[in-house]
């Protein structure tokens, strides 16, 4: 196979507040030839997530920083162009943890590089409602919110990637669906195409009222990814018992100093009931990935479950488009296509 050349994007600086482009470097480097029990493999999605953020800081973390000069990290799908390894052959589909670039080299024992198929549903929904953003959904929801049918479930951030699956998950257990999304487009998209029973715009200037009514008695579970006014509003109406599995806290995820922060632990701490709650990861059920991934695309495949993506086009313009996570200005689930097969 005659040489390429692989375009990536790096990490040029910590970010002091919300990401620039400056943050960012854009470079070209050869791609080394193969060694034995290898493949390499062309990326032709991948996908931006909220959780990038905070791997672009050097505080302590659940994860380790990317390191400066180090490409950004990043899921992504694509396609096998050459392989040294029995396990994968070209023309095989793949996800793996690429990161932001268009060449990956990944050794065929990798467990995080596995192969697809996109004859079953459209290959970037491996990036969203049937990969990591799924897997969140299904596992934060059913082990760590312990759902019982008739329960009220509040789900924060309802249109993006996670709380679209979280909400329609629940309405298949049985649960009342509350979503919270930004702007009346949003909301509409929530109740009337994704089937929960109400939709609450928190950007209303009444949205504890307007809350409050749509939650009548109480709430069980809340699903939490955005943190600050939401969750303030949220925990006023929290039932004995009541659940909240943490997945995030993006209204957080650009301060200059986190310590100085309101987190929703600090929210729920205050509570004389606290629900209970805690930060989980997806990986905290790494063993129970077939079973989520199994589930995810059959309910995907049969239209059970409905998504939304943005795809915006162009590897050199991922930065611009990490900072739509932070605006809103993506609906649904965000992905970046790199290449055509």
């Amino acid at each position: 196979m005659s040489e390429l050349s692989n375009k990536s994007i790096v990490l040029a600086s910590r970010p002091v507040g919300e990401p620039t482009a400056k943050d960012f470097r854009l470079e070209t480097s050869s791609v080394a030839p193969l060694k034995d029990g290898e493949v390499l493999i062309k990326t032709l999605y991948l996908s931006l997530d909220p959780y990038m953020r905070g791997r672009m800081s050097a505080a302590k973390s659940y994860a380790d920083p990317v390191a400066i000069g180090d490409v950004m990290v990043a899921e992504t799908a694509g396609i096998v162009v050459d392989s040294r390894s029995d396990n994968y052959v070209v023309g095989d589909y793949v996800c793996c943890r690429a990161g932001w670039q268009e060449y990956f080299v990944s050794h065929h024992k990798d467990p995080m590089t596995y192969k697809v198929d996109p004859g079953k549903v459209p290959l970037s929904t491996y990036l969203g409602v049937c990969g990591m953003p799924g897997r969140t959904a299904y596992f934060g929801l059913i082990r760590e919110g312990k759902p019982v049918a008739g329960e009220i479930l509040v789900v924060s951030a309802a249109s993006g990637a996670v709380g679209s699956v979280v909400g329609q998950i629940g309405k298949k257990l049985g649960l009342y669906v509350v979503g919270i999304a930004g702007g009346e487009k949003k909301c509409a998209y929530v109740k009337d195409e994704l089937g929960f029973d109400e939709c609450v715009d928190y950007k209303s200037d009444n949205f504890g009222s307007v809350l409050k009514a749509a939650c009548p008695n109480g709430i069980d579970i809340y699903f939490e990814s955005v943190g600050g006014a939401v969750t303030e509003a949220v925990a006023k109406q929290f039932n004995p018992g009541a659940r909240a599995p943490i997945c995030g806290y993006i209204a957080s995820y650009n301060a200059t100093d986190i310590t100085k922060e309101r987190t929703p632990f600090h929210i729920f701490g205050e509570l004389k009931n606290p629900p209970e709650h805690k930060f989980f990861l997806v990986f905290d059920h790494y063993a129970d990935f077939a079973e989520a991934n199994s589930a995810l695309t059959k309910w995907v495949a049969s239209g059970e479950i409905k998504y939304q993506e943005t795809v915006a086009e162009g590897l050199e313009m991922a930065p611009e488009y990490f900072s739509w996570l932070f605006s809103g200005k993506n609906f649904g689930k965000l992905v970046v296509k790199v290449a055509d097969k």
